[in-house]
């Protein structure tokens, strides 16, 4: 199987990501990028998206990001990831872009930044960065 068919195979297996209504745009050696819509469903008190959506959508660009540079019958999970958020979510859709900044054999230290985006405006809203670790992919 090639790599984009893999790693589309295991995105579209992520329940919550297809609850978001999330769709991934982009799939490279060491780079993935991930939109999701931001509707009503998905906001906070004052009507931005709220936190957890950027996490969500970034986390899983930077651990697929990390997917895609290991062998097909490895995986990965989050062993932590910090998020530094720099603006509301405001637009009609989030796009996180996640890459790896070091592989390595057992642990990868990954990336991603997630931007609003209005029409073709986009607007950098959050920043994370974590460390992920292979694991076994799992066959059930």
């Amino acid at each position: 199987m090639d790599l984009d068919t893999r790693i589309r195979t295991s995105f579209n297996r992520q329940g919550m990501l297809v609850t978001l209504g999330a769709s991934l745009t982009r799939v490279a050696p060491g780079e993935i990028e991930i939109e999701v819509p931001i509707r009503p469903e998905v906001s906070q008190q004052q009507g931005y998206a709220h936190g957890a959506l950027p996490f969500a959508i970034g986390d899983s660009a930077a651990g697929y990001a990390a997917v895609t540079l290991l062998d097909a019958e490895s995986d990965v999970v989050t062993s932590e990831m910090a998020i530094h958020y720099l603006a509301p979510g405001v637009g009609d859709r989030l796009v996180a872009r996640g890459s790896v900044i070091k592989p390595g054999k057992r642990m990868l230290v990954t990336q991603a930044d997630v931007y609003a985006v209005t029409g073709t405006e986009e607007r950098h809203i959050a920043r994370l960065t974590g460390t992920m670790v292979r694991v076994p992919l799992r066959q059930d």
